[in-house]
């Protein structure tokens, strides 16, 4: 089979790599001119944490990331398996107690072990939740070892390219909301964050702090360099970060640790994702092409279930009871 890719994020890169592993000649065309620097993909957090998610999302979240999950770990040696810490000043106890009933795969713990797990956050807090079996990346090095492998297997990106594939070919579409023309339903969600740069600090995992305002995530990323994301913005409009988006993911960072007063800001950067009205994604046939879309804030976690579904559908004309619409005709996952 002949398959021609549209859009080079995390969920084109997946499936390129999938449908090119399973014998299918493709094609990926980037209508960017590289691979840095653009798109919600290039500023996402990295954090495979499926049982985290499911504190806000549905448990097919949590199914297809744990499906995820492992994918990373076969096809990305720097996959870091060290879990995800969750903590909360004593005033939000109540904030992880609910946590801890949204979720599953954690176990609480306490100051001591807290102290043991990061040591730098020692004595900050004395109730926390730790998912041990979770995982996180740097989604630009992951980005580029995929593209770096489908090179090797003699898949090129074709940059700066329109989306005219050649004829004869199957389309899988993975444009975000580049394809809200084919797919109405679809919304932009602005994503804000920060890269920060404080070597004082030494955190070895992602660490969740569930602050009043703005839950804040902090992902290490080596050599003294932090993620503190993210914002959830209703809008499309992704070339700006807000004052006050700034203010409470910088104050948020600081209730972590005061030490993050001191970092120095490295980058800032917005990114809109392509969302549904449930927050779920889907394959969906339209236009011509079947696309893989709606992964919202779970681009890195999902893509690789997503990847492989497609494959079977594009491959082997599998059905799915969870991703087939039998009255529209449309594939979705639901």
């Amino acid at each position: 089979m002949h398959v021609t890719i549209i859009g080079a994020g995390i969920a084109g890169l997946s499936c390129a790599l999938e449908l090119s592993e399973r014998g299918a000649s493709v094609e990926l065309l980037e209508r960017g001119s590289q691979l840095a620097g653009a798109g919600c993909s290039w500023f996402a957090g990295g954090m495979l944490a499926p049982w985290c998610e499911r504190e806000s999302s549905a448990p097919l979240v949590a199914e297809l990331g744990a499906e995820g999950l492992r994918w990373w770990r076969t096809h990305f040696a720097d996959t870091a398996t060290k879990g995800t810490l969750v903590v909360a000043h004593p005033r939000d106890t109540g904030e992880l107690l609910q946590f801890a009933r949204r979720t599953a795969h954690c176990e609480s713990v306490r100051a001591e072990t807290i102290a043991a797990l990061e040591p730098d956050l020692s004595g900050r807090f004395s109730h926390g939740l730790y998912f041990p079996e979770e995982g996180h990346l740097d989604p630009r090095a992951a980005l580029s070892a995929l593209a770096a492998r489908l090179s090797e297997r003699g898949v090129d990106i074709r940059f700066g390219a329109a989306a005219a594939p050649r004829a004869n070919r199957v389309v899988l579409d993975c444009t975000g909301l580049a394809a809200r023309s084919q797919l109405p339903d679809l919304r932009g969600v602005k994503g804000e964050m920060l890269l920060l740069r404080l070597p004082e600090l030494t955190l070895t995992r992602p660490v969740r702090l569930l602050h009043p305002r703005l839950p804040l995530y902090v992902v290490p990323r080596g050599e003294g360099l932090y993620m503190v994301g993210a914002t959830m913005v209703e809008s499309d409009e992704a070339t700006r970060i807000s004052a006050r988006s700034m203010l409470e993911l910088l104050s948020a960072a600081y209730a972590l640790h005061p030490a993050f007063g001191e970092a120095q800001i490295i980058e800032i950067g917005t990114g809109v994702r392509a969302a549904f009205p449930d927050n779920l994604p889907r394959l969906r046939r339209a236009g011509g092409a079947l696309h893989v879309n709606g992964l919202y804030r779970h681009g890195f976690l999902l893509a690789p279930a997503l990847a492989r579904r497609a494959a079977d559908v594009l491959l082997e004309g599998r059905h799915y009871p969870e991703v087939m619409d039998e009255d529209s005709g449309e594939r979705r996952l639901a």
